[in-house]
């Protein structure tokens, strides 16, 4: 039995139960799964409370907590990522046609800083000329970095609003991830978003990242090693999981939508590590200095763990 037990926070996704279930282990490394539903109130108590040892986090939060130096540190096992241009809707009662109307428009989402929320604002502005200066967005929630300070054009929604009913009221004309809208009156701001996204990708190479995984720096100070022993950990869980994905026939829906990414990205629809995510790392931080959530860039190197 490992002598260091570490409590985690993460989701069970087909790469990482492995590493729930015990199927990959360490002779170095007990962790001890914490299940936490919804993910994003793992991120939360974590960049408030420092609550696990290891925790999933989405990779605004991170870079927002670091900002305003939380004592956390990632390593570079990306265990979410997917294309963002299905994440808008507007109320075709609103004028809107095309994304460059949502300039001077009123634009809703759950935070300023969550991670879809930047990565489809900086492809407004990268793919269709949409600065996100120039756009109102209402905020129907509050942010996992308490210290945070959003920009002047970023304004409270009224206490007790509901985010689908003032899409279909027009009090806003479009949001960021709504949730379910049973009315034909809400649609896709994008069309062919799929499509969409895959000829981004094949224009920039940029595949977009949601989540990694990071480590209290007090551990990390403790037991220099962890990081290491983590990384090969993650990377392993992914290596049998796509093992899996070639050899069998009874996938569920989740596990061929990441065999369809193989199409798209390559062998590998889950690439780790830095230099193999180059362009979409630089792209996110661009995103996150332009649209306010962190003053400066970082470099990635000096705020991920050497692995």
């Amino acid at each position: 039995m490992p002598d260091l037990s570490l409590q985690t926070a993460m989701v069970s996704y087909g790469h990482t139960k492995p590493l729930i279930d015990g199927t990959v282990h360490s002779d170095r490394i007990n962790l001890v799964h914490v299940p936490v539903s919804p993910i994003p109130t793992a991120f939360r108590r974590m960049v408030r409370g420092l609550e696990y040892d290891v925790s999933e986090m989405a990779m605004s939060t991170y870079l927002c907590a670091l900002a305003h130096h939380k004592q956390i540190t990632a390593f570079p096992a990306f265990v979410l990522r997917r294309f963002e241009h299905d994440e808008i809707y507007y109320n075709t009662k609103s004028g809107i046609e095309s994304p460059a109307d949502l300039i001077g428009r009123k634009v809703g989402l759950r935070s300023y800083t969550f991670t879809p929320g930047v990565w489809a604002r900086g492809i407004l502005h990268d793919a269709y000329g949409v600065n996100s200066r120039d756009v109102t967005w209402v905020l129907y929630g509050d942010e996992h970095v308490s210290e945070y300070k959003a920009p002047d054009n970023v304004i409270p929604a009224l206490p007790d609003s509901d985010m689908v009913a003032d899409l279909l009221s027009g009090k806003i004309d479009a949001a960021i991830r709504p949730g379910k809208v049973n009315s034909s009156d809400i649609k896709p701001l994008i069309p062919n978003a799929d499509e969409a996204a895959q000829d981004y990708f094949l224009q920039t190479g940029i595949y977009p990242i949601s989540h990694a995984m990071v480590v209290k720096n007090e551990l990390l100070k403790r037991h220099p090693w962890i990081a290491d022993e983590l990384y090969s950990m993650f990377k392993s869980g992914k290596e049998r999981y796509l093992k899996y994905l070639d050899t069998a026939n009874d996938l569920d829906s989740e596990d061929q939508a990441i065999s369809r990414m193989k199409q798209i990205i390559g062998p590998d629809p889950l690439p780790y590590g830095i230099e193999s995510n180059r362009k979409s790392l630089q792209a996110f931080m661009d995103f996150n200095v332009q649209q306010g959530i962190i003053p400066e860039s970082f470099k990635w190197e000096d705020i991920f763990t050497p692995v």
